[in-house]
């Protein structure tokens, strides 16, 4: 008890002696002074007093699916300073291949009394995955905010860029620089973000005239490697353009173009998806949508700041217009595209 009392002490300021007010329920504590021991009791892994339990602490869950793709580290500084502003400490839960699973980290976070979670990527929007530990969130009515569209009928508060209009802007982009074989590098089938921004490309291929047919469509993972075997698909269906759903699948498309002797942009143009960290600095530099990270990342604490004051539940989802940033990954269509070698 002694050690846990300096702990908790050492860790906000304050006296033991003030630690131990809070634990017991005495008067003689500020508000604030009390919501802060109970964060760093939290925090520092300690179990509360019964009578305390029943308080959501102020931690928020922040599920992310991984680190390597960088447009999540950059979302998780952004909802983590944002939270912090507001009182908040973020509980950082990175899903792995073969670890702990989206469902064991909401029951993880449940028991340690959050006070919302907030998803950056995950099951909610894969249709074929598993939902049933969403039920848990809101039958507990916990506010919830998710990143990215999700499935229909999950009913959780969403920020999202609109996967529409990145594409729109993409293929307007190539349309203009004469390209009219435009494939398209998506995530997982099943992926809602990858289903709107392949219904967005069907509709941009016949307004303008394109051919986009089965061959001009290749679904991934979201991983270099993963890309570049994508992309030497749609390099054997003679497309002189990619369109990816991430950075990372761009690069390795830059990657598969190199490897068939082809060139980025002479030959073959490739754009990506999130202008993630240091895509400028790339050879050739990367043109990419921009997803608008800071002003979504400022949307989704204050939804989730509203739910957590007023108890009630939000369902909508607000979309953020992307940018396209054109840099020298993009050229004009070459007038007869060389055959790729084989790798």
């Amino acid at each position: 008890m002694s050690r846990r009392l300096a702990d908790v002490a050492r860790k906000v300021g304050v006296s033991e002696a003030t630690v131990s007010r809070v634990l017991n329920g005495k008067p003689g504590v500020s508000a604030s002074t009390r919501a802060a021991v109970l964060t760093a009791l939290d925090v520092l892994g300690y179990e509360r007093p019964t009578k305390l339990r029943g308080e959501r602490a102020r931690l928020v869950g922040l599920v992310m699916p991984e680190l390597q793709n960088p447009i999540f580290p950059a979302l998780a500084e952004a909802l983590g300073g944002g939270l912090a502003q507001n009182g908040y400490t973020p509980v950082l839960c990175i899903q792995s291949a073969g670890g702990i699973s989206e469902s064991d980290y909401v029951e993880l976070l449940l028991h340690q009394q959050v006070s919302g979670v907030i998803f950056a990527g995950g099951a909610y929007a894969q249709a074929d995955a598993s939902h049933e530990h969403y039920d848990r969130l809101t039958e507990l009515n916990l506010p919830t905010v998710l990143v990215n569209a999700p499935i229909d009928g999950l009913g959780f508060a969403t920020v999202s860029c609109d996967d529409a209009l990145s594409v729109e802007q993409s293929f307007g982009h190539l349309v203009q620089l004469g390209h009219r074989r435009i494939g398209l590098l998506l995530g997982p089938s099943d992926h809602v973000p990858s289903r709107r921004k392949l219904a967005a490309a069907a509709a941009v291929a016949e307004r303008h005239g394109l051919e986009f047919g089965d061959g001009q469509v290749v679904h991934s993972l979201y991983s270099l490697e993963s890309g570049q075997t994508a992309a030497t698909r749609l390099l054997a269906a003679g497309v002189t353009a990619i369109v990816c759903a991430s950075d990372l699948m761009a690069l390795g498309a830059v990657r598969a173009v190199r490897r068939a002797g082809l060139r980025v942009p002479e030959d073959i143009s490739v754009i990506g998806y999130d202008d993630s960290a240091l895509m400028n600095c790339t050879e050739p530099p990367l043109t990419t949508v921009r997803q608008p990270i800071e002003a979504m990342g400022r949307m989704v604490i204050e939804l989730l700041m509203r739910q957590v004051s007023s108890d009630l539940r939000i369902g909508d989802e607000v979309l953020f217009a992307p940018e396209l940033v054109v840099r020298g990954s993009t050229g004009p269509a070459p007038v007869s595209r060389p055959h790729a070698q084989l790798a």
